[in-house]
């Protein structure tokens, strides 16, 4: 699959690494792509990338991500799956900077004819890619309105090492803020912990348990 991720940062790269490795055609999108080209990866402008992608990936910081997107277009991006892993947060990590929505809400709104999934976005970019070098099962989060397209997602979560034993899927592209207003919490316990490298696993309860009467 040809997959394009906005972004040249650490998640970018990680990602990049884990998809190619499994067969997928995989090109990174940069504003300066003359001036990353030390990256060991493929490098393009932003439009080159979009129109290369039968999967788009947004992994930019969150704050800019829809105003980047807009300036590669709408009709550039008609019918393309994009992935949103961005997280808008202040220039001191306090605060989100879509306290009352979400990015992925934000950019389904702003393209509609663009099916956005969220996901990924609970973890850092270690996790991302190597779920299975954590001490025990995780839980990867899928948000969207496009049942298609969280299927298509899910594929290649499990292409990143992820089973879809570990995969929920949690509604509509407006739970997408759940999984992104996670960001502070994730903070305090990265700060617990002295590590960013964690996740979280949803344990259900036991299927031989009944209910409480």
């Amino acid at each position: 699959m040809r997959i394009g991720i906005l972004g040249t940062g650490n998640v970018a790269r990680a990602l990049a690494h884990g998809w190619r490795v499994t067969g997928h055609d995989v090109l990174l999108g940069s504003r300066s792509p003359r001036e990353r080209t030390d990256l060991g990866l493929s490098v393009a402008g932003l439009n080159e990338t979009a129109a290369h992608a039968e999967v788009l990936v947004n992994a930019t910081p969150g704050t800019v991500s829809v105003d980047l997107l807009r300036s590669i277009g709408a009709p550039a991006l008609a019918g393309t799956l994009l992935i949103d892993i961005g997280i808008g947060l202040s220039d001191d990590y306090t605060e989100l900077s879509h306290p009352n929505s979400s990015l992925a809400e934000q950019i389904q709104e702003a393209f509609p004819r663009t099916p956005v999934v969220k996901t990924l976005c609970t973890m850092d970019s270690t996790a991302m890619t190597a779920p299975g070098s954590l001490d025990g099962p995780s839980t990867v989060f899928l948000s969207g309105d496009a049942a298609e397209a969280k299927s298509t997602v899910g594929r290649l979560l499990t292409d990143l090492g992820w089973p879809p034993s570990s995969q929920l899927d949690i509604g509509g592209i407006s739970t997408a803020r759940g999984q992104e207003h996670f960001a502070l919490l994730f903070m305090g316990i990265a700060n617990g912990l002295g590590s960013h490298t964690f996740n979280i696993n949803v344990v259900p309860r036991s299927a031989a348990q009944h209910p409480s009467m």
